[in-house]
């Protein structure tokens, strides 16, 4: 049996060859009940109710002019072409997943690849909860309020309190750092730490399973004027139109990009803990970083009757294995600290305990290749003494996304190659600054820290300036304009949704004083 389409045209052109041989009045007439028998043979037979109402109303026009019906067709044809740009992401870490809700309350096709969605995840591995400071909530309010929302209630607010730089020995404080001041007066929420594994889950439940592939390791891309592929390890394929690697610093889109490049040690090794510990300061301190020649401790209230620190100490790199008796080794560097640092160490279980090098990579300047592009760590991997890599990374989908809405829709079944790598190229020129900034603080504060007790390096110019007043001065300047991060850019919503933001805000501002 033919089709309704074809049947439709069959009988359509079978009416239409027994008018030929009727008078010119005759003609006319039965032209008019043909259209009006086309038009009922259409609407019944056709099963796609979208192509229906577009077929009606062009069958249903009646006028003379040869041009309205012109323009008629030419926009059924340019609905037709018209579609949704794909961006496919390596990577379901924060910044993959961050993206990919941005990316899908914009009116994107997004699809999420990633190789192993249980090991980015765990407190008490090699990586603990998250900090999340106002420019990074700033970002995600601005993306999704709901997910904001839940973010700012599961976490745990360490930036209305007293956090900054103490001495590891004496523990008197060297540099205190405002965190609360420029978020208020951005109009931010406060800085929090929050659980990994309570992040992930509420930005996979927003991105929906159905976008994020598990088990899948993008290993190999191509692309050519007219899309990018993707390769999995299994061997399936997927186009798009944009790729994006978010994969972190062992990133594989990088190193298909611009080849094997090798990390570079920072010098230091990392022994991290969490433990079930509610020290009698935490109303007060938020963090604290104590600081000693050759070494460093680290110490967060992360909430829910835990603290997470981290020990680093200037050594030869070990390697990915972990040792034995980490917990005796962690006694003898740090021993002689003062007792907020040793009784972390002592209340911490020796399961609890994980060490690893740390590496970052050196600033490159240009992130992409045609319609492939990093974020994130893959990009612009940081160490972590600032706890800034997850919020860098959901800042730059922010960027990146805002630069993509310039050619989110097109009328063609390939986007242009070049409107595609100009909108990327725009997204690294206008983050480029800021993270090669933080890169390199980071890179200078583990540095300068071996030289902590006499900051030789300030002595060579014989500048009459105390330890603590210097890093008061600096610490102060660099987290006010990192507080403020990409505030600036933040969209203007229309009045119910800023008055919806408002709202978030002075109940997350209330929840911090209860």
């Amino acid at each position: 049996m033919a089709s309704p389409k074809c049947l439709t045209r069959t009988s359509y052109h079978h009416h239409l060859h027994q008018t030929n041989y009727l008078s010119p009045k005759v003609f006319s007439i039965s032209c008019s009940i043909i259209n009006t028998k086309k038009n009922s043979i259409i609407s019944s037979t056709c099963r796609n109710p979208k192509r229906t109402r577009r077929y009606e109303v062009i069958a249903n026009n009646n006028s003379s002019s040869t041009e309205t019906k012109h323009e008629t067709y030419e926009g059924v044809e340019k609905k037709k072409k018209e579609r949704r740009v794909r961006i496919l992401i390596a990577g379901g870490g924060i910044g993959g997943l961050v993206l990919a809700l941005a990316a899908k309350e914009r009116g994107f096709e997004v699809m999420v690849f990633e190789k192993n969605l249980s090991a980015i995840r765990g407190e008490g591995r090699y990586r603990g909860p998250i900090q999340l400071m106002s420019s990074a909530l700033g970002v995600l309010m601005d993306i999704h309020m709901g997910v904001a929302e839940q973010v700012m209630n599961a976490g745990c607010v360490t930036g209305d309190r007293m956090n900054g730089l103490v001495d590891g020995v004496s523990g008197d404080w060297l540099a205190k750092i405002d965190l609360l001041a420029p978020a208020i007066k951005k109009g931010l929420p406060v800085t929090l730490v929050i659980s990994r594994t309570t992040l992930q889950e509420i930005l996979l439940k927003a991105v929906g399973d159905h976008i994020v592939f598990n088990n899948s390791k993008v290993v190999e891309i191509s692309q050519d004027p007219h899309k990018v592929v993707a390769t999995l390890d299994d061997g399936r394929q997927f186009e798009g139109d944009i790729l994006v690697g978010a994969d972190g610093i062992w990133s594989e889109v990088r190193k298909k990009l611009f080849g094997t490049q090798e990390a570079s040690y920072s010098g230091y090794t990392c022994y991290s803990g969490l433990v079930d510990y509610v020290p009698s300061y935490t109303n007060s301190i938020g963090y604290r970083v104590f600081l000693g020649r050759n070494q460093y401790f680290v110490a967060s209230d992360v909430g829910n009757g835990k603290m997470q620190w981290y020990a680093f100490h200037k050594e030869p790199q070990i390697g990915s294995g972990t040792l034995e008796g980490k917990k005796v080794r962690l006694t003898k560097l740090f021993g002689s600290w003062c007792s907020d640092v040793t009784r972390l160490i002592a209340k911490t279980r020796e399961e609890m305990i994980l060490r690893r090098d740390i590496y970052d990579r050196d600033m490159i300047y240009s992130w992409g290749k045609g319609r492939v592009t990093l974020l994130g760590d893959a990009a612009h991997p940081l160490q972590p003494n600032l706890g800034l890599g997850g919020c860098l990374a959901i800042e730059d989908c922010h960027r990146l996304i805002h630069e993509l809405e310039s050619i989110k829709k097109s009328e063609y079944n390939a986007i242009k190659s070049i409107d595609i790598a100009s909108a990327l190229k725009r997204y690294e020129q206008k983050r480029m600054l800021r993270t090669m900034i933080t890169h390199g603080v980071t890179r200078m504060a583990s540095k300068s820290l071996s030289g902590y007790q006499s900051f030789t390096f300030l002595s060579a110019f014989r500048l009459p300036v105390q330890v603590s007043e210097f890093l008061q001065m600096v610490s102060s300047y660099f987290m006010t304009w990192l507080v403020a991060g990409e505030a600036d850019m933040l969209k203007k919503q229309d009045q119910q949704i800023e008055g919806q933001k408002q709202k978030v805000l002075l109940q997350y501002n209330r929840k911090r004083y209860e």
